[in-house]
């Protein structure tokens, strides 16, 4: 008998216990057991492929799922959406796996979320317990099995027969709870190429942050700060969203995983609506849309102070950026519709991070397959908006400089324009000064002459103009004498008296002539000397300081109304005419007539002191009755309380 058909009855045994096994761990698992064999190199576990269920008390133990009716509460979930993730339950994953003698290949179980924050993994041993492996974002980066972004777990390829693979994942937020089988081999390939292109990724933020950091210093215009704050604000997001972030920059802080998600999106938003702003001006192009744009910035600004310090577990809700987004979508058609050119890039880029957002959320709710290129979407969507966006500047500054440089050739046109223009100009005006130069002179010549004729009038005119100020000089003074005349000798009305004294002014001066022709003397320290006292044509003395008003030691001082009246009710008085009654002189003058019948007594009174000195007032004028010397200014005279009924 040869070798083979010494084995044959072995290998039929062993195919057949493989059989029996698969069976009976289809029957009791309710999932078909993945065969792992050379023919394969991975293998994506769907959610709606797993068998699992979900531990909403979270006090499930590990020992529990070996209880017979354990079993049965596993289940696949054919209709599971990523929507359908319970936060905060606990999910216990089945993974049934057969590794035949055949594999020369190491294999592993890879998660693709790097969020998730709690995975305890339970690997089958050959003595028949399990080794339990924690990983999770909530722990320290060095504490994973592979230092790889994502989290991975060895199957044990010592064993050759259908064993299970329990994992338990919990997280605070939506958890992505698909599996990967895949070979070492191909872990490396793929792991190879996704950080060749994520180093591909941040390295084009790089560099176009440096390429616009050096345009900014060209050009200094601030929009090329607010573009780099936005992409190294994406950088940042995605770094936190990928696990680059908590591998490379705090991978032994854990707890920053659950803020960087949050913290670094509202910053691209913030900056992403700052920027709009700049470079579409719209407070320039589209004020209602600016102020849109600024009542938004304080509004996604608030609401991120309360997600942060009050309900830190909607940092990671995404759902509400695509407002702000929307707004910014918006304005920038708005803006381009309006004629502004540059805007044009702008809009063709946040065109294509709405089409990334799209095709992104379509495969959160299992619309399309998970494949690489619809897994890292938005990565794409973020560098095609970013170069469009770098395009967007550098049209906006190309734009700009046609602007400037038509500006210019209008310019060089306008001057020469009005070289030619000046030219004309100038050699027109030199024609015409000529011309004007020429009149100018005949001109001159014939003012000249007038000139000559016209100092000649003026000195005829001066000599007129000289005998007529003499014979005016003189007929005033032969008006005034008439005046004088009539004032003395006949009895003149109020508006004729008027002429002599047309008001207050007029008193005052005859006053000072009167009480100062002669100089001023105190009457107090018969000083000379004075300077203008506190009121109107008042004297005060340089030495005593004694102020003597102009009405002092005259009738007319303490008068309670108009002094031109004053003068005419004494004028009467001196000359003793009897033409007026008190009655009619008190209508005339506007005067109570006990006002005028008190004023006709004090100048009477007056009178009548002069005569007892032997002086004729009436005679001699009226300067006597109304100046009051010290000796005679303190007598006063008894006036009755009746009014008299005689007549002036």
């Amino acid at each position: 008998m040869s070798r083979i058909d010494e084995e044959l009855p072995g290998l039929i045994m062993k195919q057949l216990l493989l059989g029996v096994l698969l069976l009976f761990s289809f029957v009791v698992h309710a999932q078909p057991v993945a065969v792992i064999n050379e023919s394969i190199d991975e293998h994506n576990f769907m959610p709606y492929e797993l068998s699992f269920l979900v531990d909403s008390t979270n006090n499930l133990q590990f020992d529990d799922l070996h209880k017979p009716e354990m079993s049965e509460r596993f289940k696949q979930h054919s209709d599971y959406q990523n929507k359908d993730f319970k936060t905060n339950a606990s999910y216990w994953i089945k993974l049934p796996v057969q590794i035949t003698s055949e594999t020369s290949k190491v294999w592993l179980f890879e998660f693709y979320d790097q969020t998730i924050d709690h995975i305890e993994a339970y690997v089958p041993q050959a003595d028949g317990s399990y080794k339990k492996i924690i990983m999770g974002d909530s722990h320290p980066f060095s504490k994973r099995m592979f230092m790889h972004k994502n989290f991975e777990v060895m199957l044990n390829s010592n064993l050759d027969s259908s064993t299970v693979y329990y994992f338990k994942i919990k997280s605070h937020t939506f958890a992505d709870i698909r599996v990967a089988l895949r070979s070492v081999n191909r872990f490396v390939y793929y792991s190879l190429n996704e950080y060749f292109l994520f180093g591909t990724f941040y390295g084009m933020i790089l560099i176009i942050s440096l390429y616009n950091f050096l345009i900014f210093v060209a050009i200094r215009e601030i929009k090329n700060i607010f573009y780099i704050m936005y992409i190294l604000s994406v950088a940042a997001y995605a770094m936190s969203y990928d696990g680059i972030g908590f591998q490379y920059l705090w991978p032994n802080h854990p707890e920053w995983n659950k803020y960087a998600v949050g913290i670094t999106l509202y910053s691209v938003i913030l900056w992403g609506l700052i920027f709009t702003r700049r470079f579409l001006s719209t407070r320039t192009n589209y004020p209602k849309l600016d102020k849109a744009l600024v009542i938004m910035i304080v509004a996604r600004s608030a609401f991120f102070v309360v997600e942060l310090f009050a309900f830190p577990d909607l940092l990671t809700f995404r759902n509400i950026e695509i407002i702000p987004l929307s707004l910014i979508f918006y304005t920038g058609i708005t803006v381009w519709r309006r004629g502004y050119r540059p805007a044009r890039f702008f809009v063709i880029a946040y065109g294509i991070l709405f089409s990334g957002f799209f095709i992104r959320t379509l495969v959160y709710f299992n619309i399309l397959p998970f494949t690489t290129l619809s897994h890292y979407s938005l990565h794409f969507s973020f560098v095609l908006e970013m170069l469009f966006l770098t395009f967007a500047l550098g049209d906006r500054i190309r734009i700009l400089k046609n602007m400037r440089d038509r500006a210019l050739k209008r310019i060089i046109y306008q001057h020469e324009e009005n070289v030619k223009l000046k030219d004309q100009v100038n050699r027109e005006l030199e024609q015409k000064v000529q011309e004007r130069t020429l009149e100018l002179n005949q001109k001159n010549k014939e003012l000249e002459e007038m000139n000559k004729k016209l100092e000649q009038q003026s000195r005829e005119i001066n000599e007129i103009n000289s005998i007529l100020d003499l014979d005016n000089w003189k007929l005033k003074n032969s008006i005034k004498e008439v005046l004088n005349e009539r004032l003395l000798e006949k009895t003149m009305d109020y508006k004729q008296f008027r002429t002599l004294y047309p008001d207050s002014l007029a008193c005052y001066r005859f006053l000072e002539n009167l009480k100062w022709e002669k100089g001023f003397s105190c009457r107090k320290c018969s000083n000379e000397k004075y300077f203008s006292g506190t009121q109107k044509f008042a004297r005060r003395c340089t030495k005593c300081g004694y102020n003597e008003s102009i009405t002092a030691y005259t009738i007319f001082h303490s008068l309670k109304f108009q002094i031109e009246k004053g003068f005419y009710i004494a004028y009467l008085t001196v000359t003793a005419k009897k033409d007026y009654t008190l009655e009619s002189l008190s209508e005339q003058l506007e005067l109570r007539t006990n006002t005028v019948w008190s004023f006709k007594h004090k100048v009477q009174d007056r009178i009548a002191e002069l005569e007892k000195r032997g002086k004729k007032p009436h005679a001699s004028g009226w300067e006597e009755v109304i100046m009051i010397t010290e000796s005679t200014g303190k007598s006063s005279s008894k006036r009755t309380k009746d009014l008299p009924e005689e007549v002036l």
